[in-house]
């Protein structure tokens, strides 16, 4: 069953009434409970997928490191407080080192982090801070604290992710783009540190490396590393008083324990030998942003040479095509990552868009739907009315209007005018 935000709003509502104090499955504190850990778990689940794919979609170039990933993941799950959570860990396929975690114990990694670590301890430093925002519920604290304020979170934003489709992601595939995105508190850090760095220990790893991916992270968020502040740190604030209280916890507990630093360089062989073909990929990106499209296409080429499997390098050349008014071109670019990669919704989204350009009509209602389907977005309902309109669906044609109206900005004003025209 799909549970809308409105819904959450509402069942927020009735349980505000009902709900009193819970304690803190991780430090054993009372705390306010609206959500019960049975919404909790669905939210995790149904927002899981969405969520990846609004943040690159998994990377699904090697199979043995999201193995690999996962593996250690659980085994600090096992030693967590709340083992029994259903924990999954993916790997994304996005350059942004960052990482995240959903209610529930759903969990992503970036690729673009993953490069910066050394060892398989400093991985499940990373691992083990995200399963205590999990285990601690965290996410659910943050979304009781708007709750709090605003009962009617039907338009809750997605304004804290530059991806280019904030603002055109509707229904409940928006929330778990802002919890995952959304900044913690220093409380919820020094926690997730503390109890992580626990986790650590018990799980037999060198809680030493949590010290040392602090002390690194406030070195690169005081020279402003840009990579890491579009990323981890804009979620994760890094701060001189972290580092300090991980250092002296390390001290009272003692350091000692696994690194794996030759293991995790082996099961990383892969993605630093496909780097440079990422790297090509984000020179394009940038180039084609500063419309200098003959450079970017020569980029976004020799990504393709070096690593002809991967569908986002097809993805960016169509949009480079389009800019370029070669939409035919486009088009064959679009079909390539959709059948490398047909669950990723952007991919299949925009090869319906691009086909409804090239009015191929019954082609673009194909691709929309199964967009609209992981990932819905205003976008996509506009041109699935637009679709529908050509094809004399009236009814069909208001739904969809009807949907991309409820959207701010151009598409929702498109939208509303498109309306008015068939309702007149």
């Amino acid at each position: 069953m799909r549970l809308s935000i409105s819904r959450f709003g509402l069942v927020f509502l009735a349980l505000a009434f009902v709900a009193g104090c819970s304690v803190n499955p991780v430090t054993g504190e009372k705390q306010l409970s609206l959500i019960p850990e049975s919404q909790e778990l669905a939210i995790g689940a149904e927002q899981y997928v969405p969520t990846q794919q609004t943040q690159g979609g998994r990377f699904y170039i090697d199979p043995e490191l999201n193995l690999y990933v996962s593996e250690v993941g659980k085994k600090l799950a096992q030693v967590s407080d709340r083992p029994d959570l259903p924990y999954e860990f993916v790997v994304l396929n996005n350059s942004v080192p960052n990482a995240w975690a959903l209610p529930g114990g759903k969990i992503a990694i970036n690729r673009g982090l993953l490069t910066k670590l050394d060892d398989e301890a400093q991985l499940a430093s990373v691992l083990g801070h995200e399963i205590v925002h999990a285990a601690a519920r965290h996410s659910v604290q943050r979304m009781q604290q708007a709750q709090l304020i605003s009962l009617g979170v039907a338009g809750l934003g997605f304004a804290v992710s530059d991806n280019e489709w904030a603002g055109l992601i509707m229904g409940g595939a928006a929330l778990g783009a802002q919890l995952a995105l959304a900044q913690y508190s220093q409380g919820d850090e020094l926690e997730s540190d503390h109890y992580g760095i626990n986790y650590m220990k018990e799980a037999g790893y060198d809680p030493q490396a949590a010290v040392e991916l602090q002390e690194l992270f406030l070195e690169l968020s005081e020279g402003r590393d840009q990579g890491f502040i579009q990323g981890l740190f804009a979620t994760h604030p890094p701060s001189a008083k972290r580092v300090t209280e991980n250092r002296e916890l390390v001290s009272k507990i003692g350091a000692g324990g696994y690194r794996g630093a030759d293991v995790y360089q082996r099961k990383l062989a892969k993605l630093k030998e496909l780097q440079p073909a990422y790297d090509a990929h984000d020179e394009a990106l940038k180039l084609a942003s500063n419309k200098d499209y003959d450079a970017a296409l020569g980029k976004i080429n020799e990504a393709i040479r070096i690593l002809p499997r991967e569908a986002m390098f097809y993805s960016l050349r169509g949009r480079i095509y389009q800019q370029q008014k070669e939409i035919e071109k486009a088009e064959a670019d679009f079909d390539k990552a959709v059948s490398l990669y047909p669950e990723m919704f952007e991919y299949q989204l925009r090869n319906g868009l691009n086909a409804l350009a090239l009015n191929k009509v019954d082609k673009a209602r194909n691709h929309l739907t199964k967009a609209n389907e992981v990932v819905p977005t205003s976008i996509g309902y506009l041109r699935m009315g637009d679709v529908a309109v050509k094809q004399n669906r009236r009814d069909e044609a208001v739904a969809y209007y009807s949907q991309a109206a409820k959207a701010g900005g151009d598409v929702g004003e498109e939208a509303k005018r498109k309306l008015a025209a068939i309702t007149q």
